[in-house]
């Protein structure tokens, strides 16, 4: 890897690795990393270009990071973990899953998306307006290409195909906010295209895990104990 990614560890156990969403850290988890680090080895990661972490001087790409991932897991010897991913980091486990199933134990998709029309039109259209936008402006101002590379991953990022998700037979947890940016019926295309999958509707907008901790820890515990 051409660059180390910042982590934090806590707890002993079975890994449970962290992935968090688009422009923000592995802080988003505050409220998970405590709960789960008491049975099981908690790892929280920055992806490239968030956080702590560096940009480094590659692709900046959803399948990018799920290779930064593989890479992660090799340097630590993780030979097998839980992945729970939350948004573009549920489309990050996605794409990491296909590609390394082997190494996936356990998968929770918390908002995820297949492609870019899985989220709601009036959430979209002004990323989408931003993208472009920021693009034009991305070769003077390194402000405006760093804003339009973390758009391009919502407007160019995961394209992934439903038919693809049947490869993924290791049980998965989808779980969406009752007002989740990501349309209900695109949650239920992911849970139904995986073969041996839960769908789990929590009340709450997109970021249930920080805005209703309580219900979310419960029902990812439930599911990880099964």
């Amino acid at each position: 890897m051409d660059i180390k990614l910042n982590y934090i560890e806590k707890g002993e156990g079975e890994p449970l690795i962290f992935l968090h969403g688009n422009g923000e850290s592995l802080e988003y988890f505050s409220n998970q990393i405590d709960y789960f680090s008491e049975k099981y080895r908690v790892i929280a990661i920055d992806t490239r270009g968030h956080g702590k972490s560096p940009r480094g001087n590659t692709s900046f790409t959803i399948r990018r990071f799920s290779q930064d991932l593989l890479e992660f897991m090799d340097e630590k010897g993780i030979e097998k973990a839980h992945i729970l991913g939350f948004s573009d980091g549920g489309n990050i486990a996605l794409c990491f899953a296909l590609k390394n199933l082997c190494r996936v134990d356990k998968l929770i998709l918390n908002g995820a998306n297949l492609f870019p029309e899985g989220v709601k039109k009036s959430v979209q259209l002004p990323i989408t307006v931003g993208y472009r936008i920021s693009s034009l402006f991305a070769r003077k101002s390194q402000k405006a290409q760093q804003k339009a590379e973390l758009l391009g991953l919502m407007v160019n990022d995961p394209n992934i195909s439903a038919s693809e998700l049947c490869a993924i037979d290791v049980p998965v947890l989808v779980i969406v906010g009752t007002n989740d940016m990501i349309k209900h019926e695109h949650s239920r295309l992911i849970y139904e295209s995986l073969p041996n999958s839960e769908l789990a509707v929590i009340a709450g907008d997109h970021f249930i895990a920080r805005n209703n901790p309580e219900a979310f820890n419960r029902r990812v515990e439930s599911f990880l104990e099964e």
